[in-house]
């Protein structure tokens, strides 16, 4: 099943055990700083694999796990108002992110984690000393980059769902302009970047699917024709999630998508898909051994 411990926030995956719970059930799910209350998303559903690293669920959070889960939210709340206030009375160039807030039941071992952004290095040692004696625990103050900022805070990206970077990436790759050419769209800032204003996550693991389906469909400009000879065309573009080809018809101009699979190129392109391995030969043993 999956659970998550903040709304819409990402998804973490667990073994249920042999309980049976429902969507929005508070579990708690073990964490490096003792059991936290998570809401259960996904149900449990049987898998017909064996998944590995998966957490194991303790149970079924009681009242006290859910009074003290609260605690910790109104905690964090007050503790980032504070961070606000002081770094803007200190006049410092940063911004509060997000805040953690650990309470392992011992006064001495209260922590409070304060992430922040800056364009530099900021020297936060003054702001560190006076936030400690007002919210009364030991404050740690990190320094995080746009993408993680995006990660914390959540949100909408431009496909109007929420950022993948909130919800189930787990890691970071390296984005390059080379794969949204390689996916045929406009190398625009505005149109390739987050919310964070780095390009987009979704060009780094959609990459493989536009080269396979470019691997296998006719190139830009050839001239073909869909199997059952209904349209004749110049291919003019490429649809790779519906699977389809754009054809412009040589005799309306009207373009018109063709799955890839229907597309017939010319009979030059088809003795060089031959010669180049990408279509087995018409003449190849194998075909014909079972042919009378």
């Amino acid at each position: 099943m999956a659970v998550t411990f903040t709304k819409y926030g990402r998804l973490f995956y667990c073994d249920p055990g042999t309980e049976d719970y429902t969507v929005g059930e508070a579990v708690l799910v073990p964490t490096d700083d003792g059991p936290e209350v998570a809401t259960v998303v996904w149900a449990p559903t049987e898998v017909p694999e064996q998944v590995d690293g998966l957490l194991d669920v303790v149970g079924r959070a009681s009242q006290t796990d859910l009074d003290r889960d609260e605690h910790h939210r109104r905690r964090r709340a007050e503790i980032r108002v504070a961070a606000k206030r002081a770094v803007r009375r200190l006049g410092l160039p940063m911004k509060v992110a997000a805040v953690d807030y650990v309470d392992t039941r011992r006064d001495v071992d209260l922590l409070a984690v304060v992430y922040f952004t800056a364009p530099h290095r900021v020297d936060f040692r003054e702001l560190v000393r006076d936030l400690a004696r007002e919210v009364r625990a030991r404050v740690e103050l990190r320094q995080i980059g746009a993408r993680d900022e995006a990660r914390l805070q959540g949100g909408i990206g431009p496909c109007g769902r929420d950022l993948c970077c909130a919800t189930f990436l787990r890691d970071f790759e390296p984005v390059s302009v080379r794969l949204a050419r390689d996916q045929d769209l406009p190398l625009n800032p505005l149109k390739i970047s987050g919310a964070c204003g780095k390009l987009m996550c979704c060009l780094a693991y959609e990459h493989p699917l536009y080269v396979d389906f470019k691997r296998g469909a006719p190139p830009l400009g050839e001239t073909v024709q869909t199997a059952d000879g209904a349209v004749t065309g110049r291919v003019v573009g490429y649809n790779v999630p519906s699977g389809t080809v754009l054809v412009r018809d040589q005799e309306t101009g009207r373009r018109c998508a063709c799955p890839k699979a229907d597309v017939c190129g010319s009979r030059q392109g088809f003795e060089a898909a031959v010669a180049a391995g990408m279509r087995p030969s018409p003449t190849d043993p194998e075909d014909t051994a079972d042919s009378p």
